[in-house]
C-alpha cells in the first residue's frame, strides 16, 4: 500500500514581469530545463505561495521582495509539449494551478522583514541566496507564519489579477 504524504508548501519565485504576467494569466508556472529536478518536489495538491523578486518589475531600488498570492498546484510537473520560452530562457517542465487569492500589485508580505522568523533561511545575513531558484520548499513553521501574514492581504484573484498586467505599468 503506498505512504500517503500530506501536501507540501513551497515559495515560487518569480524574478521578472512577463513570466509573472504569464503565472497569473494562465495559472500555470514554467521551469527552466536547468530546474527540471528541482521542480519535480512539487506535487499536485501542494500549496504554493507566490514571490516576486524585488528586480521582478525593473526597479530594484523601489520593490521589495513580496509573498503576493496563494495557489494549489492542480497537475503534477511534467515536460511541456512546447516550451514556454522569455527573452532567451526556455521553460521546458511545468504545471496548472488554481490561484486563490493575490495582494493587490505592490502589495504584499515583505520577505526580508521575516527573515529571521523564518527556518527555510538559517543564515539571515545571506537569505537571498536561496531564492535563486524556481522553487523553495518550506518548513510548516514558516509556511504557517506567511500564509498567517498573507492571508488579510489577500483579495479575489480576478478583481486584483489585471493590476499585474505589463501593459498596466
Amino acid at each position: 500500500m503506498p505512504i500517503s504524504t500530506a501536501p507540501a508548501t513551497h515559495l515560487l519565485i518569480i524574478g521578472s514581469r512577463e513570466p509573472l504576467a504569464w503565472v497569473l494569466e494562465n495559472q500555470r508556472m514554467a521551469f527552466p530545463a536547468g530546474r527540471a529536478r528541482e521542480s519535480l518536489a512539487l506535487r499536485k495538491g501542494d500549496e504554493v505561495l507566490l514571490y516576486t523578486t524585488r528586480g521582478c518589475f525593473g526597479n530594484p531600488t523601489r520593490d521589495l521582495g513580496r509573498v503576493i498570492g496563494s495557489a494549489t498546484l492542480t497537475s503534477d510537473v511534467s515536460t511541456l509539449e512546447e516550451p514556454v520560452t522569455f527573452g532567451e530562457r526556455r521553460f521546458t517542465e511545468g504545471c496548472r494551478l488554481r490561484i486563490h487569492g493575490l495582494a493587490p500589485f505592490r502589495e504584499g508580505v515583505v520577505l526580508r522583514e521575516l527573515v529571521s522568523a523564518l527556518q527555510v533561511f538559517p543564515d539571515p545575513a545571506s537569505w537571498s541566496v536561496r531564492l535563486r531558484r524556481a522553487s523553495l520548499p518550506l518548513p510548516e513553521p514558516d509556511a504557517a507564519l506567511l500564509k498567517r501574514e498573507l492571508q488579510p492581504l489577500l483579495k479575489p484573484y480576478r478583481s486584483v489579477v489585471s493590476g499585474y498586467s505589463p501593459s498596466r505599468r
